[in-house]
């Protein structure tokens, strides 16, 4: 299995959660219509107010989507 990364939108405040549950929306809707394979997204609270978005995908993929999605950082996935 190719490493992956998990590319990280931030978003706080008190309407942090229902931005970033939308915002995991769309990455949702970006991974069917460019049909990418082993991804998976979704959004997280991390502590009070701060909650974030996220797409993992395979390394190889990284840089490409970088550019055009603009995460606001990136860390590698560690499936737990």
């Amino acid at each position: 299995m190719s490493e992956q990364i998990k590319l990280i939108w931030d978003f706080r405040g008190p309407n942090a959660e229902p931005i970033a549950k939308h915002h995991a929306i769309h990455l949702g809707e970006f991974v069917q219509t460019e049909k990418l394979k082993n991804t998976h997204h979704g959004s997280e609270h991390i502590a009070g107010m701060h909650y974030i978005a996220y797409l993992v995908v395979d390394h190889e993929h990284m840089n490409a989507l970088r550019e055009s999605l603009k995460p606001s950082r990136g860390q590698k996935y560690n499936p737990s």
